[in-house]
């Protein structure tokens, strides 16, 4: 006995979203256990007391306000350039796609250093709430940007998969600069 035409189209559809919950299930758990591994790295190490000195800088509050300022312009950019080539697949402008790439290695290598000094010189902090937001948000960041990383070049990746996780990847680098450099701009100034 045959099926109907529309169960016949529910089943395939079925299997097609298995095989896509299938294709992003090792990239989900491998952001969730980095989200963990960093939360607990930086909630069970003890926090070093020395800091860096750098020449440019009045200190590294200031460094690491300016360096996560860049990852802000950059995730911009990114935000930009992702919404053209996704619009617009088949045009896929090679400046763009080029300009997209070189901004998002530009933001994490300026991310690194930051989130270097954070983890080591004070872990995951609870203590007041826009500390405590800005620890979630950096575990979240790069937890988002593990899974947007293995997403990338999956054919059976839904479409929008990958603006959806660029979207949370750049919403947890702006809570980022919203709880540290924004703070310490508005708090003790806009200077080097």
């Amino acid at each position: 006995m045959r099926l109907p035409a529309s169960t016949s189209g529910h089943r395939h559809r079925g299997t097609h979203d298995d095989r896509t919950g299938a294709a992003l299930l090792v990239p989900v758990l491998a952001g969730a256990l980095v989200v963990v591994g960093v939360g607990l790295f930086s909630r069970l190490h003890s926090p070093a007391s020395y800091q860096m000195h750098l020449a440019l800088f009045t200190g590294v509050p200031y460094f690491k306000a300016w360096a996560s300022t860049l990852c802000c312009a950059c995730a911009l950019i990114q935000l930009g350039t992702g919404f053209a080539v996704h619009r617009n697949p088949d045009a896929e402008p090679s400046g763009l796609v080029t300009l997209h790439r070189w901004t998002g290695r530009l933001a994490v290598l300026a991310s690194v250093p930051v989130a270097a000094d954070c983890l080591y010189s004070f872990g995951f902090q609870a203590g007041d709430p826009r500390v405590l937001l800005h620890s979630l948000f950096g575990c979240l960041f790069y937890g988002a940007f593990t899974v947007k990383m293995l997403v990338i070049g999956r054919p059976s990746a839904p479409r929008s998969t990958l603006p959806l996780i660029g979207g949370v990847v750049f919403t947890g680098l702006v809570g980022l600069w919203l709880t540290s450099a924004l703070w310490l701009f508005g708090t003790a100034g806009w200077h080097l």
